[in-house]
């Protein structure tokens, strides 16, 4: 039976918006985090058949494939390929699965996966802005769209919002899970338990987002993202800067190159659901994913659902009954930020590394993503 390995998995420290990375270019960027990937993994540069990054905001730097570019100007050799690819939040998990698809079917043996974003330089649905406001169209302007959503408002913001009165969230309840995610992420910095995944970059060495400083009353004190709302700014993802890679070898690769795997690509499903609520689709993402793995809740470990907006994760995990304990134990990107075509891969390198401590088996990752669509993966620890 072929398989999917993970051999090694790397993160740079995500960066706050104008924070210590955000005059790196992004090639330099993702390319210090694949660079580091390969060599962790022990895998000879030049055996790599395809780098497959994601990255959303595809403008400027972030433009003209820079999966090739951050390659590169890692000093990788040119033989190897690359590709960029958007799945909205969801990209580099999306490159995680093209790279395991690709093993599994016996195309390529060795592919490294992951994804970029510099948000201080370039700014969230860039793009779009850019591109309307130089006469270019809009993304939600077409007849067919029109005729079938209407001209509403389509937007992460207004979906969070949607979910949070549809399942009787309250911003109270939404800021103790934002205090909740930074607590157990400076717990976990304290503990040195992203020492093993974080390559530092120039002189950041740590995750920027974690505010030990922060506090319900702080956050109770802050205006709604929109009049009359109960998200804010506390219980929203930062705006960030990061990288991350990880490498997928096949058997047939881990036997020739001697290589030590962390864990396995055991399942992995996509599916999409109403792109107004547009945040909700990692509840029937888990339960597919669950019913293809042969699993049921009960047996993962470790749960990795992004904090795109902490009305997702609250929702889910009241559909779905997942133990908060299980989820997101290292804090989340409300805390540590949310680098949109990065986190995936970061989602999973912290995953894998986190069930290898505590000698966990399974580890279930999902994010929701614009357009309403979810990743879901199931890895398995060796």
């Amino acid at each position: 039976m072929a398989e999917a390995y993970i051999v090694s998995a790397v993160r740079t420290p995500v960066g706050r918006r104008k924070g210590g990375l955000a005059g790196v270019h992004p090639a330099d960027l993702a390319g210090h985090a694949v660079k580091a990937a390969v060599e962790r993994a022990q895998v000879a540069p030049g055996d790599v058949e395809d780098v497959i990054l994601g990255c959303v905001d595809q403008l400027g730097a972030q433009s003209t494939n820079v999966a090739r570019t951050a390659w590169l100007a890692a000093g990788l050799p040119e033989h190897v390929p690359g590709t960029t690819i958007d799945r909205q939040c969801g990209s580099s998990q999306q490159a995680v699965h093209f790279a395991a698809q690709a093993v599994l079917s016996g195309t390529q043996d060795v592919v490294v996966a992951g994804g970029v974003e510099v948000m201080s330089l370039v700014p969230i649905s860039s793009p779009a802005i850019v591109g309307e406001r130089e006469g270019l169209g809009a993304p939600y302007g077409s007849p067919g769209w029109t005729a079938r959503y209407g001209d509403q408002e389509i937007s992460q913001f207004r979906g969070a919002e949607l979910i949070a009165r549809q399942w009787g969230i309250g911003r109270e309840e939404m800021e103790e899970f934002a205090l909740r995610s930074h607590r157990m992420a400076l717990a976990a910095q304290r503990a040195g338990a992203f020492d093993d995944e974080i390559v530092p970059y120039g002189e950041v060495w740590a995750d920027e987002g974690p505010r030990a400083d922060t506090s319900l009353e702080k956050m109770a004190g802050l205006k709604p993202l929109t009049e009359g709302g109960r998200i804010t700014a506390a219980t929203s993802s930062q705006i960030s800067d990061g990288a991350a890679a990880l490498v997928i070898a096949s058997a047939a690769a881990v036997e020739r190159h001697g290589l030590n795997p962390l864990a396995r690509v055991h399942t992995m499903t996509v599916t999409g659901a109403d792109p107004v609520l547009m945040l909700t689709a990692p509840i029937p993402a888990t339960q597919q994913v669950l019913k293809k793995a042969g699993l049921g809740i009960d047996d993962i470990d470790q749960f990795e659902i992004n904090e795109a907006f902490a009305p997702v994760v609250l929702a889910w995990q009241r559909e779905l009954g997942v133990d908060p304990a299980r989820t997101n134990p290292l804090g989340g990107a409300i805390a540590l930020g949310h680098p949109l075509g990065a986190t995936g891969a970061r989602l999973m390198t912290t995953m894998v590394h986190q069930l290898r401590r505590t000698g966990g088996r399974y580890g279930l990752q999902t994010m929701c993503e614009g357009g309403g669509m979810a990743n879901a993966t199931v890895v398995e620890v060796l």
